[in-house]
Protein backbone atom coordinates (compact mmCIF):
# COMPACT_ATOMS: atom_id res chain seq x y z
CA UNK A 1 0.00 0.00 0.00
CA UNK A 2 1.55 3.76 -1.06
CA UNK A 3 1.59 5.66 1.62
CA UNK A 4 2.32 9.76 2.18
CA UNK A 5 0.32 12.72 3.26
CA UNK A 6 0.69 14.61 -0.31
CA UNK A 7 2.55 13.21 -3.79
CA UNK A 8 4.13 11.47 -4.56
CA UNK A 9 3.01 8.32 -2.45
CA UNK A 10 5.68 5.93 -1.83
CA UNK A 11 6.09 2.62 0.26
CA UNK A 12 6.73 4.34 3.09
CA UNK A 13 5.78 7.72 2.59
CA UNK A 14 9.26 8.94 2.70
CA UNK A 15 8.91 10.40 -0.97
CA UNK A 16 5.40 12.57 0.04
CA UNK A 17 6.50 16.71 -0.68
CA UNK A 18 4.73 17.51 2.55
CA UNK A 19 4.57 14.82 5.43
CA UNK A 20 1.25 14.55 7.73
CA UNK A 21 0.07 17.65 10.42
CA UNK A 22 -0.27 18.90 12.77
CA UNK A 23 2.94 21.47 11.23
CA UNK A 24 4.69 23.48 13.66
CA UNK A 25 6.08 26.86 12.43
CA UNK A 26 8.64 29.73 13.88
CA UNK A 27 10.33 32.73 12.44
CA UNK A 28 10.40 36.46 12.10
CA UNK A 29 7.95 38.86 10.61
CA UNK A 30 8.59 42.11 8.63
CA UNK A 31 4.97 43.90 7.89
CA UNK A 32 3.84 47.18 6.68
CA UNK A 33 -0.17 48.16 6.32
CA UNK A 34 -1.16 50.41 3.87
CA UNK A 35 -4.41 51.10 1.96
CA UNK A 36 -5.89 50.36 -1.68
CA UNK A 37 -8.41 51.66 -3.89
CA UNK A 38 -11.11 49.95 -2.49
CA UNK A 39 -13.34 50.17 -6.16
CA UNK A 40 -9.93 47.84 -7.37
CA UNK A 41 -9.42 45.44 -3.89
CA UNK A 42 -13.19 44.84 -4.14
CA UNK A 43 -12.93 42.77 -7.53
CA UNK A 44 -10.52 40.37 -6.11
CA UNK A 45 -13.08 39.06 -3.54
CA UNK A 46 -14.89 35.77 -3.81
CA UNK A 47 -18.45 35.55 -3.48
CA UNK A 48 -19.63 36.14 -0.28
CA UNK A 49 -16.90 38.28 1.04
CA UNK A 50 -17.48 41.80 1.19
CA UNK A 51 -14.73 44.79 1.67
CA UNK A 52 -14.81 46.08 5.47
CA UNK A 53 -17.14 49.39 5.57
CA UNK A 54 -15.05 50.38 8.89
CA UNK A 55 -11.71 50.01 6.89
CA UNK A 56 -12.38 50.44 3.30
CA UNK A 57 -8.91 49.84 1.40
CA UNK A 58 -6.77 48.96 4.65
CA UNK A 59 -4.37 45.87 4.03
CA UNK A 60 -1.28 44.11 5.32
CA UNK A 61 1.73 43.32 3.37
CA UNK A 62 3.85 40.30 5.30
CA UNK A 63 6.97 39.01 4.61
CA UNK A 64 8.37 35.88 6.66
CA UNK A 65 11.39 34.35 7.17
CA UNK A 66 10.72 30.60 9.26
CA UNK A 67 11.33 27.02 9.55
CA UNK A 68 9.18 24.50 9.88
CA UNK A 69 8.86 20.79 11.60
CA UNK A 70 6.55 17.73 11.82
CA UNK A 71 6.57 14.95 13.71
CA UNK A 72 10.28 13.71 12.83
CA UNK A 73 12.51 17.09 13.36
CA UNK A 74 12.04 18.24 9.92
CA UNK A 75 13.64 21.36 11.34
CA UNK A 76 17.08 19.58 10.91
CA UNK A 77 16.99 19.48 6.78
CA UNK A 78 17.02 23.45 6.70
CA UNK A 79 17.33 22.93 2.86
CA UNK A 80 13.76 21.65 2.65
CA UNK A 81 12.11 23.22 5.69
CA UNK A 82 13.20 26.96 6.27
CA UNK A 83 11.25 28.98 4.08
CA UNK A 84 10.82 33.01 2.83
CA UNK A 85 7.35 34.15 1.68
CA UNK A 86 4.82 37.19 1.38
CA UNK A 87 1.43 38.00 1.94
CA UNK A 88 -0.94 40.43 1.26
CA UNK A 89 -4.03 40.47 3.49
CA UNK A 90 -6.91 42.93 3.11
CA UNK A 91 -9.65 43.67 5.18
CA UNK A 92 -12.79 41.77 4.79
CA UNK A 93 -16.48 40.67 6.40
CA UNK A 94 -17.35 37.04 5.84
CA UNK A 95 -21.13 36.93 7.18
CA UNK A 96 -20.75 39.71 9.20
CA UNK A 97 -17.50 38.82 10.61
CA UNK A 98 -13.86 40.71 10.35
CA UNK A 99 -11.61 38.67 8.29
CA UNK A 100 -8.53 39.23 6.31
CA UNK A 101 -8.91 37.95 2.74
CA UNK A 102 -5.60 36.39 1.06
CA UNK A 103 -5.81 37.20 -2.59
CA UNK A 104 -1.55 36.55 -2.96
CA UNK A 105 0.88 34.38 -1.92
CA UNK A 106 3.98 33.91 -2.35
CA UNK A 107 7.06 31.43 -1.13
CA UNK A 108 10.87 29.89 -2.24
CA UNK A 109 9.89 26.26 -1.22
CA UNK A 110 8.18 23.75 -2.87
CA UNK A 111 7.20 21.62 0.55
CA UNK A 112 5.21 25.18 1.10
CA UNK A 113 3.64 26.07 -1.62
CA UNK A 114 2.29 22.11 -1.52
CA UNK A 115 1.02 23.40 1.99
CA UNK A 116 -0.39 26.68 0.98
CA UNK A 117 -2.38 25.08 -1.56
CA UNK A 118 -4.01 22.50 1.14
CA UNK A 119 -4.69 25.66 3.52
CA UNK A 120 -6.17 27.72 1.01
CA UNK A 121 -3.55 30.21 0.76
CA UNK A 122 -2.81 31.27 -3.42
CA UNK A 123 0.71 30.61 -3.14
CA UNK A 124 3.29 30.84 -5.86
CA UNK A 125 7.00 30.43 -6.33
CA UNK A 126 9.26 34.00 -5.88
CA UNK A 127 12.42 35.10 -4.13
CA UNK A 128 12.23 36.70 -0.67
CA UNK A 129 14.40 38.71 1.13
CA UNK A 130 14.48 40.44 4.55
CA UNK A 131 16.51 41.95 7.12
CA UNK A 132 18.05 39.61 9.42
CA UNK A 133 19.04 40.48 13.20
CA UNK A 134 21.43 37.99 15.42
CA UNK A 135 22.76 37.80 18.90
CA UNK A 136 26.06 38.68 18.36
CA UNK A 137 26.32 42.74 18.07
CA UNK A 138 27.81 43.79 14.38
CA UNK A 139 27.32 46.59 11.87
CA UNK A 140 25.88 43.54 10.18
CA UNK A 141 23.08 42.72 12.60
CA UNK A 142 19.65 45.28 12.44
CA UNK A 143 19.30 45.64 16.28
CA UNK A 144 16.40 45.87 17.81
CA UNK A 145 16.11 49.29 18.98
CA UNK A 146 14.87 52.43 17.99
CA UNK A 147 15.63 53.64 15.14
CA UNK A 148 16.97 50.64 13.38
CA UNK A 149 15.82 49.93 9.81
CA UNK A 150 14.61 46.75 8.62
CA UNK A 151 13.84 45.94 4.68
CA UNK A 152 12.42 43.29 2.43
CA UNK A 153 12.00 42.69 -1.59
CA UNK A 154 10.25 40.15 -3.56
CA UNK A 155 10.55 39.23 -6.78
CA UNK A 156 9.20 36.42 -9.06
CA UNK A 157 10.74 35.34 -12.32
CA UNK A 158 13.65 38.12 -12.13
CA UNK A 159 11.45 40.92 -11.87
CA UNK A 160 10.60 42.72 -8.77
CA UNK A 161 6.96 43.00 -7.41
CA UNK A 162 7.24 44.58 -3.81
CA UNK A 163 10.09 46.77 -1.43
CA UNK A 164 9.41 47.55 1.92
CA UNK A 165 11.32 49.48 4.85
CA UNK A 166 10.76 49.45 8.29
CA UNK A 167 12.06 51.79 10.55
CA UNK A 168 11.61 50.83 14.41
CA UNK A 169 10.50 53.41 16.90
CA UNK A 170 8.86 51.42 19.88
CA UNK A 171 8.43 48.43 21.67
CA UNK A 172 5.00 47.42 21.93
CA UNK A 173 3.11 44.51 24.10
CA UNK A 174 0.90 43.61 21.44
CA UNK A 175 -0.51 44.15 18.23
CA UNK A 176 -2.83 46.32 17.38
CA UNK A 177 -5.15 46.20 14.66
CA UNK A 178 -2.84 43.55 13.05
CA UNK A 179 -3.45 40.06 12.41
CA UNK A 180 -6.39 40.45 15.00
CA UNK A 181 -8.79 38.75 12.33
CA UNK A 182 -9.05 35.32 11.07
CA UNK A 183 -7.42 34.75 7.78
CA UNK A 184 -9.37 33.36 4.96
CA UNK A 185 -8.34 31.87 1.86
CA UNK A 186 -9.55 29.51 -1.00
CA UNK A 187 -8.53 26.08 -2.20
CA UNK A 188 -9.39 25.65 -5.61
CA UNK A 189 -8.14 22.87 -7.96
CA UNK A 190 -9.94 22.62 -11.35
CA UNK A 191 -10.25 19.65 -13.45
CA UNK A 192 -8.61 18.89 -16.58
CA UNK A 193 -11.44 16.24 -17.88
CA UNK A 194 -12.90 17.47 -21.06
CA UNK A 195 -15.93 19.50 -20.74
CA UNK A 196 -15.25 20.14 -17.20
CA UNK A 197 -12.41 23.20 -17.09
CA UNK A 198 -14.80 25.61 -15.73
CA UNK A 199 -16.30 22.97 -13.20
CA UNK A 200 -13.19 22.35 -10.35
CA UNK A 201 -12.77 19.38 -8.27
CA UNK A 202 -12.26 21.59 -5.11
CA UNK A 203 -13.27 25.23 -4.52
CA UNK A 204 -14.05 25.69 -0.76
CA UNK A 205 -13.48 29.03 1.21
CA UNK A 206 -11.79 28.23 4.10
CA UNK A 207 -10.82 30.03 7.53
CA UNK A 208 -7.31 29.40 8.48
CA UNK A 209 -6.80 27.58 12.20
CA UNK A 210 -3.36 28.49 14.00
CA UNK A 211 -2.99 26.86 17.46
CA UNK A 212 -0.65 28.39 20.10
CA UNK A 213 -0.04 31.53 18.29
CA UNK A 214 2.83 32.73 20.05
CA UNK A 215 3.64 36.91 19.20
CA UNK A 216 6.83 38.23 20.64
CA UNK A 217 9.26 41.16 20.49
CA UNK A 218 7.53 43.32 18.65
CA UNK A 219 8.39 46.75 17.47
CA UNK A 220 6.56 48.98 16.13
CA UNK A 221 7.47 51.76 13.43
CA UNK A 222 6.98 53.62 9.95
CA UNK A 223 6.94 52.07 6.99
CA UNK A 224 7.27 52.39 3.58
CA UNK A 225 6.38 49.99 0.49
CA UNK A 226 6.17 50.30 -3.22
CA UNK A 227 4.87 47.40 -5.76
CA UNK A 228 6.39 47.93 -8.99
CA UNK A 229 4.59 46.86 -12.22
CA UNK A 230 5.36 43.79 -13.25
CA UNK A 231 4.53 41.27 -16.51
CA UNK A 232 2.67 38.41 -15.78
CA UNK A 233 1.46 39.62 -12.22
CA UNK A 234 -1.07 41.63 -11.33
CA UNK A 235 -0.05 42.28 -7.29
CA UNK A 236 0.68 46.51 -8.67
CA UNK A 237 -3.16 46.79 -9.05
CA UNK A 238 -3.63 46.09 -4.71
CA UNK A 239 -0.52 48.80 -4.46
CA UNK A 240 -0.98 51.53 -1.56
CA UNK A 241 -2.04 54.63 -1.87
CA UNK A 242 -1.52 55.44 1.32
CA UNK A 243 0.96 53.56 3.75
CA UNK A 244 1.10 52.98 7.94
CA UNK A 245 2.69 51.59 10.41
CA UNK A 246 5.59 49.10 10.22
CA UNK A 247 6.69 46.27 12.36
CA UNK A 248 8.91 43.79 13.28
CA UNK A 249 8.26 40.93 15.53
CA UNK A 250 8.69 37.23 15.80
CA UNK A 251 6.18 34.29 15.86
CA UNK A 252 5.04 30.52 16.52
CA UNK A 253 2.32 28.75 15.50
CA UNK A 254 1.22 25.28 14.71
CA UNK A 255 -1.78 23.88 12.05
CA UNK A 256 -3.52 20.91 12.08
CA UNK A 257 -7.15 22.02 10.68
CA UNK A 258 -8.85 24.39 8.60
CA UNK A 259 -12.46 25.61 8.71
CA UNK A 260 -14.40 25.49 5.26
CA UNK A 261 -16.68 28.32 5.20
CA UNK A 262 -18.52 27.62 1.91
CA UNK A 263 -18.50 24.97 -0.77
CA UNK A 264 -18.16 26.86 -4.31
CA UNK A 265 -18.86 24.02 -6.37
CA UNK A 266 -22.21 24.56 -5.51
Amino acid sequence: MLKGFTAPRSPHGAAALVPSPPWHFAGDVLAVEFWNDPEISVQILPTGVELDRKHLGHSVALFTDYQFTAQNNEYLDPARYQCRGFSVLLDAIWKGTRIAWCPYCYVDNDAALMRGWIQGYPRKFAAVHQTRTFAASSLASAPLAHDSRFSACMSAHGRLLVQARVTLRERAERLVGLLDRRIVGRRHFPRLSAGMHDRPAVDELVRCVLDHLVVTNIWIGEGDLKFPEAYGEELEVLGPLKVGRGYRFSFSYSVSNIEVLADLTA
